[in-house]
């Protein structure tokens, strides 16, 4: 338990105080404090389970979860957290709500409320809409515990939207710090964040969005790589180029993988659909165009045909540094020969770091728990010490 005292003493030199009662959105609205206590308390919540210490800090009460697009990780880890922290999920399905009757955020998301203690969201599909449908919850919430029809605020944390996916990026952070020996030494290390040829047309873009406006903020060399014409949202380009003039890092664009992949000490090779596709699709749908939607998604697959070679394998890991870089993945990999007959990474590549990014994806769990944990907690350092000094078990053995 040293390494717990330790990280104790980090976090009381943190100032993360705004963090209480408040919403986790997107991670470049959070100060540098902020994120590294998320990361603080997620490593201090997983050494206590690991050392068999209960961090039940609820007794009741609900974590409503709303997937409004497919989820297993993700999903998994919301509902580990919640449990973690005490907590009972429950799911929104709005197929068997009075969503599909008309009713309003407002009005639903006061109803599902009464109880509930953290609302996450998942919502990436539509360029315009999840990040907002994101706020008008938190905003509905807001009003109706500040109007006395919710005795508690339920937080608001974002699973997934159209920009951003922090518990995805604050996770592979998490995993690099542990994987490197330290947030200090992620400074000056290249990630190579690029595009992958996948058989799929429509992969959202907030893993990516996610990544660069993410490690732009630790010092690392970020490079962002992708064929011509599949470019990420401008105003999130642009928050990673300010992040690293901020931080002292670097952040740049490449249309070659192998320019990206050079020297590289971290390369994370994932698919996703051209911001101007999505705005389109998202367009499409609001019309109820569905001929326009399957051609689009006729376009888009034929242009990425054009761009199998993107693969991560082993010759293009041969670029990287001593040609043994990390390789990430959010998963699912589309694996050549496995998933499908051509994809994001070769077979070999993947098996090869496969229990890396299992590691990599089990720090998620944490990480949503702590940001439940320093929404929820007035006063976190003084709560970990009340956990550790009743050091109730959480299994009897």
């Amino acid at each position: 338990m040293k390494n717990v005292s330790e990280m104790l003493n980090k976090l009381s030199n943190l100032d993360f105080k705004n963090m209480y009662n408040k919403d986790f959105l997107l991670t470049w609205e959070k100060t540098h404090d902020e994120l590294e206590a998320v990361l603080t308390v997620a490593e201090i919540l997983k050494s206590l389970r690991m050392n068999n210490i209960s961090t039940r800090i609820f007794d009741s009460g609900l974590a409503i979860s709303q997937f409004r697009d497919n989820s297993t990780r993700t999903r998994f880890s919301f509902a580990s957290a919640a449990n973690l922290l005490g907590l009972t999920v429950a799911d929104l399905d709005e197929g068997k709500s009075q969503i599909a009757h008309g009713e309003t955020v407002r009005e639903t998301a006061n109803m599902v409320s009464f109880m509930a203690e953290v609302i996450g969201i998942r919502d990436d599909m539509f360029i315009g809409k999840g990040n907002a449908y994101m706020r008008e919850v938190s905003k509905a919430v807001q009003q109706g515990y500040e109007d006395g029809v919710l005795e508690q605020r339920p937080t608001i944390v974002n699973l997934q939207c159209d920009i951003d996916h922090p518990t995805q990026s604050m996770a592979d952070l998490l995993h690099l710090i542990n994987y490197f020996g330290g947030i200090e030494n992620l400074r000056g290390k290249k990630i190579a964040m690029t595009w992958a040829y996948s058989p799929s047309y429509g992969k959202p873009l907030s893993v990516p969005q996610g990544i660069i406006g993410l490690m732009t903020r630790m010092g690392m060399e970020v490079v962002l790589a992708h064929p011509e014409g599949y470019g990420l949202m401008p105003e999130v380009v642009e928050i990673a180029r300010e992040n690293a003039k901020q931080s002292g890092g670097k952040f740049s664009i490449a249309n070659s993988m192998q320019e990206a992949f050079e020297n590289a000490d971290v390369v994370y090779p994932k698919s996703w659909a051209p911001f101007w596709a999505m705005e389109m699709r998202t367009q499409l749908y609001d019309k109820g165009d569905f001929d326009g939607i399957k051609n689009l998604e006729k376009e888009l697959l034929a242009e990425n045909a054009k761009y199998k070679d993107w693969e991560c394998n082993k010759d293009m890991m041969k670029l990287t540094k001593n040609g043994n870089a990390l390789y990430m993945h959010c998963l699912p990999a589309d694996i050549t020969g496995v998933s499908c007959k051509a994809g994001e990474v070769s077979a070999e590549v993947f098996e090869k770091y496969r229990v890396e990014l299992y590691k990599e994806a089990g720090y998620k769990p944490y990480i949503i728990a702590a940001m439940i944990f320093l929404s929820k907690v007035e006063n976190p350092i003084k709560t970990i010490e009340k956990i550790i000094n009743n050091g109730k078990p959480r299994f009897l053995k």
